[in-house]
């Protein structure tokens, strides 16, 4: 027999998260949009939250309350403002959880306890100029010399690696060529304060514009050979699996974005008035509002169910594809209705949809657009090799 109801602890963590965001994150979210400002005091409350390390045991200084514990926490938040949900579902996913799955007990006792404290963050370096949806062409080197990784090369669009609390970024990189050709990578963990990293803050962006993103440049970059996270050429495993788990918060972000533009439609739907009546109560906007409410019904159901596989410990490549694109999809189309049902004051910045209408467009884009998640579907499916 199925059973759709949230457990109690599930239902708990919810209404606590809601009533954080609403009282912590949504009355500086605007203004910190706006200056384009990374809260460094907004980490730490979410920290003090346990939303470090939610999926790390006890051992390493985690809570261990699972994925879709984990999830429900990042669509909260993602409700009321993308940057905050950003941090967390990067400083979980892509920093995190690349020490915790590869790391070797010495690397999980140095880095995870700060992590999960919040004290710190961690950073995943994948993306390159030339390296983006063909992330196996990564052209960043690292050479073993006396003990040593020289690493050279760079990284950008990276997320919370270049804020005054970055520490650590694991970098994808060249160690070799294998016997038919292709890059042997492997991923090294490499302290942001190592002679030769360069981080640099990016600015002027479109969306998640108080959350952390930098560009990476590594010159003559030294570390111990035991930085090297996991066996030599497990890079490009590490990385997939990684990107799949980052998908389920990606995913979340989508689903709690468009919850949140939903809201704020109803919301204004319900008190503006045209023609001596709520707008709310034009079969148009009604309609709207029906098809909104339904989409993000299947989005949660998409979402859930994917998180469910990955708690149960079962294979979970294609649902975590399904639930990225679908729920970043929905968001763009429940936003875009959100901002029509505005009219001209959805294009204002007082207005919080204008926000969301913003930052839905990364959620296609990044940790695998729309187009490679339906490649990793269509595979998965069978349709080819």
């Amino acid at each position: 027999m199925l059973n759709f109801d949230l457990a109690e602890e599930h239902q708990i963590l919810r209404n606590s998260m809601r009533d954080f965001a609403e009282s912590e994150i949504k009355p500086v979210a605007e203004e910190l949009d706006e200056r384009e400002e990374f809260s460094l005091d907004l980490v730490k409350k979410m920290a003090e939250m346990g939303l470090f390390g939610m999926v790390v045991s006890e051992d390493y200084g985690g809570s261990n309350v699972g994925y879709l514990s984990y999830i429900i926490a990042v669509e909260e938040i993602a409700r009321v403002d993308g940057s905050a949900a950003a941090t967390v579902a990067a400083g979980n996913s892509l920093g995190i959880g690349p020490i915790y799955y590869y790391g070797n007990d010495e690397q999980k006792k140095e880095w995870l306890p700060r992590l999960c404290r919040g004290e710190i963050l961690a950073s995943f370096g994948l993306t390159e100029a030339n390296a983006g949806s063909d992330a196996g062409a990564t052209q960043t080197t690292a050479v073993l010399e006396d003990g040593q990784w020289l690493i050279n090369g760079s990284k950008i669009f990276i997320t919370n690696s270049a804020s005054p609390i970055s520490a650590v970024i694991v970098v994808q990189s060249q160690t070799g060529t294998l016997k038919d050709g292709r890059r042997e990578l492997s991923c090294i963990l490499v302290p942001n304060d190592t002679p030769g990293v360069t981080a640099m803050e990016m600015h002027g962006k479109l969306m998640w514009r108080s959350s952390n993103t930098g560009e990476l440049y590594f010159e003559d970059v030294r570390v111990p050979e035991e930085n090297l996270l996991g066996k030599r050429g497990e890079g490009f495993k590490q990385m997939l699996a990684t990107l799949d788990r980052g998908r389920l918060a990606i995913a979340a972000m989508g689903l709690g974005g468009a919850q949140g533009a939903f809201e704020l439609a109803m919301n204004y739907a319900k008190e503006r008035k045209q023609f001596g009546q709520t707008i709310a109560s034009f079969q148009v906007n009604a309609f709207k509002l029906a098809d909104m409410a339904t989409e993000i019904e299947a989005a949660r159901n998409v979402l859930y169910k994917a998180c469910w596989f990955c708690d149960q410990g079962r294979p979970f490549t294609m649902e975590a594809a399904m639930a990225k694109l679908y729920c970043s999809e929905v968001m763009r189309r429940v936003v875009n209705e959100a901002v029509q049902i505005h009219g001209g004051y959805g294009l204002m910045r007082e207005y919080q949809v204008e926000r969301f209408f913003r930052d839905q467009k990364l959620l296609e884009i990044g940790e695998g657009t729309s187009e490679i998640q339906r490649l990793v579907i269509s595979r998965k499916l069978g349709c080819y090799e």
